[in-house]
């Protein structure tokens, strides 16, 4: 590929790679709003009631099945809820009841709903619900930004002629690899570079390709905002680039993309420096992937 500019390949960063869902997943939203639909239409009925706490007291007796949709009338989906009260700790199941009614009261009197129902522009709790869905929703486009640019990376990797579950694979840890593989890789010490040693989880590379001649780890990301994330992410790879340099049967690849390495990239720039497989998304368009693996 011949001696590349870091600046020159900074300016080919993208802004972007949202799709049409990237935003909003809506089937989800839907999905979760229905599954408590019944127990919505049932709790509506305490919409500007003028005794709400003992029309409540009645429903909660008659469907306590109600309980479980209560916490995401204040935007949260775990069915276990805890409130750090002047005289108690309360530990709130809204899967099974485990308090009183009178406590349950206290719950919505003092998280605010009942102020909601009697008193606020609520008329119909499921499409309430879907607007709660949605704005929690929006937590998840960081997740989404990461499959989408291991989605985008796999089609590169599928028009360079590779084959899932064949010759390349998604998701495996450095474990999964020296089995299937046949490989010692204690020398390279993933969890401490990443910080997971002690967690439940190892750490996984997005994508494994084999090739008669060599074994090719490749991670991904994309970053349109800055932070210091990317500083830490930049010098992890930094590190686990300088351990493979002494396994020369594998290749260490990073696809990285997104305006936000503007602002913090004086990081990336030592990497870049150091890792010549370090590539973007404008790389594989120019073909990068069918040029290096070999």
């Amino acid at each position: 590929m011949g001696e590349r500019n870091f600046d020159n390949w900074m300016e080919t960063m993208k802004d972007s790679i949202a799709t049409w869902n990237y935003y909003t997943d809506f089937p989800k939203v839907y999905k979760n709003a229905d599954e408590i639909k019944t127990e919505l239409y049932i709790l509506n009925s305490l919409v500007k009631s003028k005794d709400i706490q003992n029309d409540f007291k009645k429903l909660l007796n008659e469907y306590p099945q109600i309980l479980k949709a209560i916490p995401i009338l204040i935007a949260k989906r775990e069915k276990n809820i805890i409130i750090n009260d002047a005289v108690q700790k309360y530990y709130y199941n809204f899967e099974k009841r485990n308090y009183s009614v009178d406590d349950y009261v206290l719950f919505m009197e003092k998280t605010g709903l009942f102020d909601l129902l009697a008193n606020h522009l609520v008329s119909n709790l499921y499409d309430y619900v879907l607007g709660v869905e949605t704005g929690l929703d929006t937590n998840a486009r960081k997740n989404r930004t990461g499959t989408a640019m291991e989605d985008l990376v796999e089609s590169y990797i599928i028009k360079a002629g590779f084959v899932r579950e064949i010759n390349y694979f998604r998701q495996m840890t450095k474990t999964k690899i020296e089995q299937k593989f046949d490989l010692d890789l204690s020398s390279i010490h993933v969890e401490e570079i990443f910080k997971t040693k002690g967690s439940s989880s190892e750490k996984r590379f997005d994508f494994v390709i084999v090739t008669k001649a060599k074994i090719y780890l490749i991670e991904t990301n994309f970053y349109s905002t800055s932070g210091s994330k990317l500083n830490e992410t930049a010098r992890s790879y930094k590190e686990l680039t300088l351990e493979f340099k002494n396994l020369p049967q594998i290749k260490f690849i990073w696809i990285t993309d997104g305006k936000g390495w503007h602002k913090t990239k004086r990081n990336l720039n030592e990497t870049f420096d150091v890792l010549p497989d370090l590539y973007n998304i404008n790389d594989m368009d120019n073909g990068v992937l069918e040029n290096i693996i070999i």
